[in-house]
């Protein structure tokens, strides 16, 4: 084609201008529903995909059983081990009063359980020694999803003994005492168990079971950091101490240098004096 016939004056541009908006916005609306069309495939192979991933994880949650409660017979063997979990773990320490702390000293057992349904929830088991809080040998609490996709959660009630529900202690004590004192002590650890107000949102339910429970050891390891600035600080100590004993040589040294020049002195003086006699 002649570079003549290709070029196309400003008046035939202006009278096709509206014929090309036309056809503009045709093309566009069939661009559209095809790209819808295309979604709709992408959304069915991510859901073909999330129901493979699910039986997958239903699989492998199968296996993981026996090596889970191999686990939990050897933690048994270890005294204070969950306790010791829990306030090594930030988020969880955070809810510790010193009480909580106490009570959780007869935990002697945790247990995450997925439902077989996985997307329908979990069920968390705290299993306890006979202690002076409660009544109950086992406190639980579980997470639903129903058909609809609305999050709900239930719990063990716990029996308190008389005098010792911590959820109503903590509470008192932050009324009367949280004017004068500068850092109130937390909500109780147990009021978890009673709160089902946003179970969708819970926080302290999703640390436990995707963080804590896949592997605990790696928390209870943790090292105290008061351990570890109390060992720096002597191995300061043992520093300033060394260097002090240096310089206290080195100060020896002078001053026997001193005495020896003294001496080298005095004997000069003697044998002149033997001279002159």
């Amino acid at each position: 084609m002649s570079a003549s016939a290709a070029k196309v004056s400003k008046k035939e541009l202006n009278s096709n201008h509206d014929g090309a908006d036309e056809t503009s916005e045709k093309e566009q609306q069939e661009a559209i529903e095809h790209i819808d069309e295309v979604q709709n495939e992408i959304d069915r192979l991510n859901e073909q995909a999330s129901e493979e991933i699910l039986k997958v994880e239903q699989k492998y949650n199968k296996l993981r059983q026996p090596f889970f409660q191999k686990r939990s017979e050897l933690i048994a063997k270890i005294p204070n081990f969950w306790v010791t979990t829990f306030v090594n773990h930030p988020q969880v320490s955070a809810l510790l009063g010193e009480e909580d702390e106490e009570a959780l000293h007869y935990l002697t057992r945790v247990e995450v359980t997925e439902f077989e349904d996985i997307k329908s929830g979990y069920r968390i088991d705290f299993y306890f020694d006979e202690n002076p809080y409660f009544e109950n040998k086992v406190l639980s609490k579980e997470f639903h999803l129903n058909e609809s996709g609305d999050p709900s959660s239930k719990s063990t009630e716990i029996k308190w003994k008389a005098g010792k529900d911590l959820t109503k202690r903590s509470s008192q004590t932050q009324n009367k005492a949280g004017k004068k004192r500068q850092h109130e002590e937390p909500e109780s650890f147990f009021t978890w168990f009673t709160d089902h107000s946003d179970a969708g949102a819970d926080e302290l339910g999703e640390v436990i079971k995707d963080d804590i429970w896949p592997n605990p050891l790696q928390y209870y390891l943790v090292p105290d950091m008061d351990d570890e600035e109390g060992e720096g600080e002597d191995d300061d100590d043992d520093d300033e101490e060394e260097e002090g004993l240096e310089d206290i040589d080195e100060e020896g040294d002078e001053d026997d240098g001193e005495e020896d020049e003294e001496d080298e002195d005095g004997e000069e003086g003697e044998d002149d004096d033997g001279d002159d006699d």
